[in-house]
C-alpha cells in the first residue's frame, strides 16, 4: 500500500487529502481537511498545522507529496502566488518539512490530471461530442481568477500536463456593446488592459452586472438574481463559451474541455444556457471540429485532490 499526501492550495482555502492505494493499485481516498489560507504567514506554518489539526497522515509518513498552488512554477520547486501573501519553496522539502518526496505543481496541473482521476469518470456531459483518446485534453475553470491547463498522453500510458497563465491574457470583445463594457472595465479597474480574470471570473460576474443593470452587488447576490432570462446570465454564459472554444481550438483538445468546479459549479446554468453552446460551437472554419468536441463539468470541489493524487501515483509507480 502507497500512502499520498496531497494539497490544492488557493487564495481563500487549502485543502489536504490523505490517498492511499487498494491491492489493485487504485486510489482510496482517507481523509480531507480544509485550512484558511488567509489565516498563516508562512507555508511552514500551514503545514504545521496538519499536525496541531491531527490529521491522519504527516509529511513524514507519505510516500509522496504533491501540492498544488495558484501561481506559477519555477524551477518546478518555487512559487509566489499572485494572490496569496507568501511563497512556496521545496528545494529542501525533506529538511525544511519533513516530506520524503514532494513535487509542487500549478493547481489548473492538478486539475487537468483530475480529468483522469474517478472525479473525470463521474464530470457531467454539458456539450456531447466524440472523445479522441490519444489527443489533447483541455482544462478551464473561473473561481478567483481563470485557470487552464492541458493534458496530452505521454506515449508511455502516462500523461503529461502544460500548464498555463493564460487567465493573465487579454480578453477578446467583439461588437459594439462589448466594447463598451470594455471602456467601462478599463475605468473601474484603472488597467492597461483588460484579463479574462477580470471578465470570467466570480468578479467578473460583479462588474458585468454594474454595467448591464447599474448596480454594484457583491457576486452572490448576482447570482441570487440569475434566471435564463436574465441579460447578465447571457452574456456571462456567453464570455465563458468564448474562452472554452478560443482555448479548444488553441489546443486542439479533441480529447475534451473540462470545466473545473468554481463559479460554474456553483452557477451552472452558467454553462447550460443556450448561449454557452452558441458561443462554443461558433466559428466560420472550424465549426466541425467543434461540433466534435464534448464539454464536461467536474462539480467536485476537491478535484484538484485527487489529480494531485494521481500524478502522485503516476510518479510513484514510473520510479
Amino acid at each position: 500500500m502507497k500512502n499520498i499526501l496531497t494539497a490544492d492550495i488557493g487564495g481563500t482555502n487549502s485543502r489536504f487529502a490523505h490517498f492511499a492505494t487498494d491491492d489493485n493499485g487504485n486510489l482510496l481516498l482517507v481523509s480531507t481537511i480544509w485550512l484558511q489560507t488567509g489565516e498563516v504567514s508562512s507555508f511552514k506554518e500551514l503545514i504545521s498545522n496538519l499536525n496541531v489539526n491531527e490529521f491522519s497522515i504527516l509529511p513524514d509518513g507519505a510516500d509522496i507529496a504533491v501540492i498544488a498552488i495558484a501561481g506559477p512554477v519555477e524551477r518546478g520547486v518555487y512559487s509566489a502566488p499572485p494572490f496569496i501573501s507568501w511563497d512556496i519553496d521545496i528545494s529542501h522539502a525533506g529538511t525544511d518539512y519533513g516530506f520524503n518526496k514532494c513535487v509542487l505543481i500549478n493547481d489548473f496541473v492538478a486539475q487537468a490530471f483530475a480529468s483522469k482521476s474517478p472525479v473525470g469518470d463521474s464530470a457531467e456531459t454539458i456539450l456531447r461530442g466524440a472523445v479522441v483518446n490519444d489527443a489533447a485534453t483541455a482544462v478551464i475553470g473561473a473561481g478567483t481568477a481563470l485557470g487552464k491547463a492541458v493534458l496530452m498522453p505521454d506515449g508511455r500510458g502516462g500523461y503529461i500536463a502544460v500548464p498555463s497563465e493564460g487567465g493573465h491574457a487579454s480578453f477578446p470583445f467583439s461588437s459594439e456593446r462589448e466594447f463598451q463594457y470594455h471602456d467601462f472595465l478599463m475605468k473601474q479597474l484603472d488597467q492597461k488592459y483588460i484579463t479574462a480574470n477580470f471578465v470570467v471570473s466570480g468578479r467578473g460576474l460583479r462588474y458585468l452586472h454594474h454595467f448591464l443593470s447599474g448596480r454594484d452587488l457583491k457576486p452572490e447576490e448576482v447570482s441570487a438574481e440569475l434566471s435564463d432570462e436574465s441579460e447578465t446570465l447571457e452574456w456571462a454564459s456567453r464570455f465563458y463559451g468564448r474562452v472554452c472554444r478560443n482555448y479548444a481550438l488553441e489546443t486542439l483538445s479533441l480529447g475534451g474541455v473540462y470545466i473545473a468546479g468554481g463559479v460554474a459549479a456553483k452557477i451552472p446554468q452558467l454553462i447550460k444556457h443556450r448561449a454557452f453552446e452558441d458561443e462554443f460551437r461558433s466559428s466560420s472554419t472550424m465549426s466541425d471540429i467543434l461540433g466534435s468536441i464534448p464539454v464536461f463539468l467536474i462539480n467536485n470541489e476537491e478535484s484538484g485532490l485527487w489529480g494531485a493524487a494521481f500524478l502522485g501515483l503516476q510518479t510513484l509507480n514510473s520510479s
